[in-house]
Formats: structure tokens, sequence, C-alpha cells
């Protein structure tokens, strides 16, 4: 697609890393190791990672789906255990494994199942357990907050991207990165979930639960209040919900001076989301190219619509 700014995406090249038939290769190597069955696996996600549910078995595996995020493999095994230890309801490790577990340039992690309850997750469930989370101590070891650096290492992982937007994308991060550095933040310091949002919640038999941990970090709590807000205002979702996250946290981060700069990061990391998976994946370029495209014009106000 040309435009006068230049394309959005480099031409393609067929072949990407992380094409179906690789990823499920590795699910079948992985699920060899341990003795489990991979046949009729469901693809349940598949943007950072890759995530499947067993059919045979109630377990779910998850494949990384970035070389440069390889790393947020081992800290979510151990934000999982750090929240079995203080008793957060979250999805649990398959037990008994050193994880994650090495198959190829793939890491893997193995997970319960949580069987599914006749209801979905509201914001209300999101906004108790973000208490809870926020309520703890960070973990010794556990990143700082830096928001950007993912998006960073998305753009240099990228399969396809054009010099162009990969240039505008890197001076967006330090124009954020400079604006987060101002900032004065209200609620203190805390663990924080890093991409909270309804769709990492989980509501089974025994009640909702916490999933996806790729992003937790040692942070300010405003910043796991921020995905709902912008889903409001870039998704059209009901107002509604986000309200429910007010009234459930008991603190509104749209009112808070500072909100205007976390939407601006957090839209960064929406829209660089697909990148390293963008050959393997590509569904997802039309809508990736709105978002460029939005975010070049400073257009805060168009809707744009979930990755599929």
């Amino acid at each position: 697609m040309q435009s006068c700014r230049g394309e959005v995406i480099a031409e393609s090249v067929p072949d990407g890393r992380f094409t179906r038939e690789k990823l499920d290769n590795a699910l079948e190597q992985a699920c060899d190791s341990l003795g489990l069955d991979a046949r009729g696996a469901t693809l349940l996600r598949f943007t950072n990672n890759a995530v499947y549910s067993l059919a045979g078995q109630p377990v779910v595996v998850r494949i990384v789906g970035s070389r440069r995020l390889r790393y947020r493999a081992h800290k979510t095994v151990a934000v999982a255990r750090y929240f079995a230890e203080h008793g957060v309801p979250a999805i649990e490790l398959l037990p008994d494994l050193t994880q994650p577990i090495e198959v190829g340039e793939h890491l893997v992690t193995f997970w319960r199942k949580v069987p599914h309850a006749d209801r979905a997750p509201t914001a209300a469930d999101l906004a108790r357990l973000l208490r809870r989370v926020h309520a703890l101590p960070p973990p010794p070891g556990i990143v700082s907050w830096a928001p950007l650096d993912d998006v960073r290492d998305r753009v240099a992982d990228a399969e396809e991207l054009d010099p162009v937007h990969r240039r505008f994308l890197l001076d967006r991060c330090a124009e954020v990165d400079a604006a987060i550095a101002r900032l004065e933040f209200v609620l203190p310091t805390a663990l924080v979930h890093g991409d909270a949002h309804p769709g990492n919640v989980i509501v089974g038999p025994d009640g909702p639960v916490l999933c996806d941990f790729d992003s937790a970090c040692a942070g300010p709590p405003e910043w796991d209040l921020t995905p709902l807000a912008v889903g409001q205002e870039r998704f059209g979702d009901p107002a509604g919900r986000y309200r429910m996250l007010v009234d459930a946290y008991g603190f509104d981060v749209t009112k808070w001076p500072g909100f205007a700069v976390l939407r601006a990061a957090r839209e960064l990391k929406l829209t660089t989301s697909v990148l390293p998976i963008l050959r393997s994946h590509p569904d997802v370029r039309a809508e990736l190219r709105r978002r460029l495209d939005d975010l070049r014009a400073g257009r805060t106000g168009t809707r744009w619509a979930r990755f599929q």
C-alpha cells in the first residue's frame, strides 16, 4: 500500500517465522516431550503468543511469538508461582515441571486449563483481582515498569515493516517515554499486571482468575486501570464497563492529569503487538495500517477494531 508517507508494510514474503504449520510442529514436539497428546488441539489466540487448548487433557500450552520477547516466558513462570504463594486467584502452571521448555527457537509453557463457568468475566471481576495484585509487594527480581521497551522489541523483531514507519514508531516511543518521565503518579508503586482487561480474566467454577502475566512488573497501578479506559475510547466499548471498573476499584484514571500520556503508551502497545507475527498472520494487516495511519496523523477519535 503506497502513500506519500511511504509503505505501511513492506512487500510480503510468503513464509513467516510463526506460521500455523511451524507452531503446530512446536506444539507437537513440546507435548511429545511430556507425554501429552497434541492431536486436535485448538488454537485459542495468536498475537504475542500462540495459545492452544489440548483436546485430550485439561492443559493449555503457550508458545512465545517473538524472539525478542522470549525472556517474558521466564517472568510469566515466576509471577505465576508468586501469585500461587500469595493466594491470588490466577491460572496455575502444570506442576512438577521445569518451565519454560525450549523447543527449537520457541519457549513453551504448560498450564492447568480452567473449566469455564457459565458467565463472562466483568470489569468488576477484574477490579477485585487487581486490588489483590496491587496489595502485594513486587517480587524480588521483577522488572521495573518500562511500557515501551516491548514496543521497541516488537519493532526490532517485525517480520514486515517499512523503514518510514519503523522510524516513526521509534520516535514516538521516545516522545512518550519523555512524557512518562515527567508524570507524578498518585497511587503507590506495586506489582502490576501490565495488560489488565477482562479478556485476561477467566471465570472458573471457583470464581474469576487472572491469566497472561507477560507484562507484569513493578510499577504504577494507574497503568492497570488504563486498558479499559482506552478500550472505551478506541474500540467503542460500553461506557458502563469502565464505570464498573472505577466503582469496584475506587479510582478513575481518566480524571488523573497523566491519563493522556498513558493512553498514548497503551495505543503504541496495541498497534505493535502483531509486528513479530505479521507475515505469519496476514489477516491483521488492514487493521495495522489503519492504526499506524491514525497515530501518524494524530487522530485520537477514530475507532479501531480488535486484532483477530
